[in-house]
């Protein structure tokens, strides 16, 4: 996984915990709070961590918006007002790609028709995972990018135990990318081809949905 610069605009709960999360992947992470507290609390949490008023174009500008691949902004839903603000300023800015918390429809195409390039649903797509968890036990996490395409946290299939990565036949039988494997504290960001899988591993794998289907009837 190439590494990229993000911007997460607001450090609530959802905002730093994509911004932490993109972080722990090896992505370079500034974190921008309008309150100076949350900033000092995460201040040792991310790359950058800084306090600014994202409604305020030249705040957006001294910190070097534009330069960023992607934006999140993470404003929670009690300053509905404050999201599409600063939506519309980093469209104004040509900022390269923006994604926005919604919080519900209605929101979620305020900000489609003011630029924003993915607008995110967090309580409806928890409501997704919490149902996919309960149905297939194996699956540690899930997120639907879209209908038909999903990035899936699941524990090593026995039957790849004690192989490598690219003897597994993952990407040829299943179509899917392992972008990340994990165990314990350890974290293996994009895993080497020739990593032998072992008892613990939790694999991150992206691709369709039919795939990941397959794959978890193999844990």
């Amino acid at each position: 996984m190439a590494e990229k610069q993000y911007a997460v605009l607001g450090l609530g709960r959802f905002g730093f915990s994509v911004a932490s999360t993109l972080y722990a992947l090896g992505q370079d992470v500034l974190g921008v709070d309008i309150d100076e507290e949350v900033v000092q609390l995460h201040s040792h949490d991310l790359t950058h961590v800084v306090a600014a008023d994202t409604t305020d174009e030249e705040s957006l500008k001294a910190i070097g918006i534009r330069n960023f691949d992607v934006v999140i902004v993470a404003i929670g839903s009690n300053d509905m007002q404050d999201n599409l603000m600063t939506t519309l300023i980093l469209k104004e800015l040509d900022v390269n790609h923006i994604v926005v918390k919604a919080v519900d429809l209605r929101h979620g195409r305020m900000l489609e028709k003011i630029g924003a390039d993915k607008v995110v649903y967090p309580e409806r797509d928890m409501g997704q995972r919490v149902a996919h968890n309960l149905v297939a036990s194996n699956i540690l996490d899930f997120i639907e990018l879209s209908p038909n395409f999903g990035i899936v946290e699941l524990s090593v299939p026995e039957k790849f135990i004690n192989k490598k990565l690219v003897e597994s036949g993952i990407r040829e039988h299943y179509g899917l990318n392992v972008v990340a494997i994990r165990n314990g504290k350890d974290i293996f960001v994009p895993p080497s081809p020739d990593r032998i899988f072992i008892e613990d591993d939790i694999l991150v794998v992206v691709g369709k949905s039919e795939g990941i289907r397959m794959l978890e009837k193999e844990t």
